[in-house]
């Protein structure tokens, strides 16, 4: 039998290592248990699955968390998820001026900021 934490761990070194002891630490003097169902059952269950890779479920996301409109400390980790898995900032920005058309251009523009934050942070600024 497959170890869930263990699996969904290796799909995060993947996509954010540099990121997995910050949000443990933000939640381990509260809720630690939450930080072992985020490894467990997106990151083992959903992100390991058949049918597309990682980059694609990372652009996905990102236009997920760019709809919800609520979300900028998890769009900034799956923004820096998504160049981690070889998307290219070009690809993030289409797929969040994207969203403009089913979430409306504020989320789209939040969004955008959020980018742009983290491509300045990455030294990736300005876009070609």
């Amino acid at each position: 039998m497959v170890n869930r934490y263990e699996k969904g761990m290796e799909i995060l070194k993947i996509t954010n290592k540099n990121r997995i002891q910050e949000v443990f630490k933000e939640l381990d003097d509260i809720v630690p248990d939450l930080g072992r169902f985020i490894v467990e059952f997106p990151y083992c269950e959903i992100y390991s699955r058949d049918g597309l890779d990682l980059k694609t479920r990372e652009l996905i996301t990102v236009a997920a968390l760019t709809v919800l409109g609520n979300a900028d400390s998890q769009l900034k980790d799956h923004i820096n998820a998504a160049l981690n898995v070889e998307n290219t900032p070009k690809e993030i920005v289409e797929a969040i001026v994207q969203m403009s058309v089913y979430a409306g251009f504020p989320a789209a523009i939040n969004g955008i900021k959020v980018a742009k934050e983290v491509f300045k942070k990455r030294d990736l600024l300005p876009l070609e």
